[in-house]
């Protein structure tokens, strides 16, 4: 049983999930690249289960989304996800021609890129998320809502952006001293740098002080759509700020890696560390533990077509809340990531547990997974066999 992936021929999401098909035996995987997809000049072989990945980091995919905008640019987000949708309805298309099984549905893909549009289907499901404010547009709408709502910390959040571009943890608090009567103290934390051309993304974690270097970053962001969520502490060990990265295959939480920052943002790009996930389980607990777990299944539950999701899990001062921060429909990348040992992938990387988990689920593939998939592909040690 073969599989097609669509992806960026080369990058290491698409080795990596090769590399797993032959280690199960399976032949090489045929692979599309997104520039064929965008173009419209792709056809699906008949019956071969369908992976879409994501475009990586093409060149040629990102001119062909964002136009002239320079890929550093924290903008153009809302042309990108509009070229990216256009594209997954392509594939969408061209698998119901081909009767191909989807490995991972292309309208939850859509809903997981809109930050807004996935806040809103975990809440309505009742995952715990953190508060939103809407109808947030540019900086002085922001500011009036965070006064209306009596927020003093959110993040600020473009709509579509992806590895924290142009993310903001802001705090506003009333100036204090004499003449500080209608002024306010303002800190932004932010990997957006300032330069003649715009702000871009920068692999050093900045703070900006002043009304007016956060007014122009958050105006320079409302075209393309933002997301403002409550700012929620983050528990710590060693001194550091934490989440996890909880990776879920087949509705079943398989895979899980600590993610620690001394700043609020704890993307391993920017400075993260990898933590000690003992640690975490240890503070937690066991019944803390399967309550993380199940939130992120919950999570994951909001995407059935979808044969794995990336969630985002913060865990909050204390240890005793949960929210889920995000879902990736590309959140598997996490190379040499053992499967937790009392779980369904125990020793199986995040790859090797999907090629299992559809081997199990074919034929019907995107329309089979649920929670209860998992005896059919859990048991350690066990091979999977067509």
């Amino acid at each position: 049983m073969p599989f097609t992936i669509i992806g960026y021929p080369g990058d290491r999401r698409v080795t990596l999930f090769a590399d797993a098909c032959r280690a199960a035996g399976l032949a090489e995987p045929h692979v599309i690249g997104w520039p064929s997809v965008l173009r419209g000049s792709f056809a699906l072989p008949a019956g071969v289960p369908v992976r879409i990945d994501s475009p990586g980091e093409d060149p040629v995919v990102d001119a062909m989304l964002r136009g002239a905008v320079a890929p550093s640019s924290v903008g153009g987000g809302a042309r990108w996800y509009s070229g990216f949708v256009a594209g997954l309805r392509r594939i969408e298309a061209a698998a119901r021609s081909a009767d191909a099984p989807l490995l991972n549905s292309p309208s939850e893909i859509a809903v997981m890129f809109d930050k807004r549009l996935c806040h809103s289907r975990l809440r309505a499901a009742g995952v715990p998320v953190p508060p939103a404010l809407s109808g947030v547009s540019d900086y002085a709408s922001l500011r009036a809502r965070m006064e209306e709502a009596g927020e003093q910390r959110v993040f600020v959040k473009p709509a579509h952006g992806s590895s924290a571009s142009g993310v903001i943890a802001l705090e506003v608090a009333p100036a204090r001293g004499p003449g500080a009567r209608g002024s306010a103290r303002i800190k932004a934390v932010t990997s957006a740098a300032r330069r003649p051309d715009g702000f871009h993304n920068s692999l050093r974690v900045r703070t900006y002080r002043t009304e007016a270097e956060v007014a122009e970053l958050v105006d320079a962001l409302g075209p393309d759509g933002l997301h403002v969520e409550r700012w929620m502490p983050k528990a710590a060990l060693d001194g550091r700020v934490l989440d996890l990265r909880v990776v879920v295959v087949a509705g079943v939480p398989t895979h899980a890696v600590v993610r620690t920052s001394t700043v609020p943002m704890t993307n391993l790009h920017l400075g993260g560390l990898r933590g000690d996930l003992a640690a975490v389980r240890d503070a937690l607990g066991e019944d803390g533990w399967r309550e993380a777990l199940d939130v992120c299944a919950r999570a994951a539950a909001c995407f059935p077509g979808s044969l794995m999701v990336g969630v985002d899990l913060l865990v909050g001062i204390g240890w005793k809340r949960f929210a889920v921060g995000e879902v990736n429909a590309f959140g598997d990348l996490l190379p040499g990531l053992p499967g937790l040992p009392d779980g369904p992938a125990a020793g199986a990387d995040t790859y090797t547990a999907q090629v299992m988990a559809a081997m199990s689920a074919l034929p019907g593939a995107a329309r089979v997974p649920s929670e209860t998939l998992g005896a059919a592909w859990t048991t350690p040690g066990v091979a999977c066999a067509i």
